[in-house]
């Protein structure tokens, strides 16, 4: 066992020489333990839906970045580069927005997939039923 680890209530050897006020301090500092060991699991997994909804909101803000400030300058030059290679000047634009247009659809897909990897806490949500449940059953 590491050292963080607390023996199972039926793995504990019932000692009937122990009173009633250290049967009551060990059951309150075990039960302190217990609920500062689910708040840091529920804040590991808490942090670990942070980064992934963090990481979705930087594509999104990304893409909108570069729909509305880099389309109109940008554009405009490759554009007319494209023209400048042969190319009617309204197909030469076409292309180039239909570029940003697939190049934002495609930054959006990715902020829709990180979004989805947020999750709620699952281990402290069954922790935290299974230790209710196994205190209903003590009383």
């Amino acid at each position: 066992m590491s050292g963080t680890e607390r023996p199972r209530a039926q793995d504990v050897p019932v000692d009937s020489q122990r009173s009633l006020g250290e049967l009551f301090s060990d059951a309150t500092r075990d039960m302190s333990t217990l609920v500062r060991s689910e708040i840091e699991l529920a804040k590991s997994e808490i942090k670990i839906n942070v980064v992934h909804a963090a990481k979705g909101s930087g594509a999104f803000i990304v893409a909108g970045a570069l729909a509305f400030f880099a389309f109109p300058f940008l554009s405009v030059a490759i554009a007319y580069g494209i023209h400048a290679l042969g190319l009617g000047l309204g197909w030469s634009f076409l292309i180039v927005g239909g570029a940003y247009l697939l190049l934002a659809v495609l930054l959006g897909l990715f902020g829709v997939m990180s979004f989805k990897k947020v999750r709620p806490p699952q281990r402290t949500i069954r922790s935290t039923q299974e230790t209710v449940a196994a205190l209903k059953n003590v009383g």
